[in-house]
């Protein structure tokens, strides 16, 4: 069976996504700065993809075999260390 996603929701600090199994996952925004600075417009904007949830005004695609992995924004490299 394929897991995806099936509404999203916001709460100050979080995004809940419902999953096709019933289950119910969230994510701190702090995870995702284009949602964490996002309007409530902007953020209700979402559309499901057959991966994840898209943003197309924002720019963001969150996969939901990411959320599981409890991986949040990877668009940026982290700093290397010496």
């Amino acid at each position: 069976m394929t897991i995806s996603a099936k509404y999203v929701r916001f709460d100050e600090q979080t995004l809940w996504v419902e999953l096709s199994d019933a289950r119910v996952i969230g994510a701190p925004l702090a995870w995702f700065p284009r949602l964490l600075n996002a309007s409530a417009e902007g953020r209700a904007g979402w559309e499901l993809s057959p991966c994840g949830i898209h943003w197309e005004a924002l720019d963001e695609d969150i996969s939901v075999e990411g959320l599981l992995a409890g991986r949040g924004d990877i668009t940026r490299q982290p700093p290397s260390v010496v």
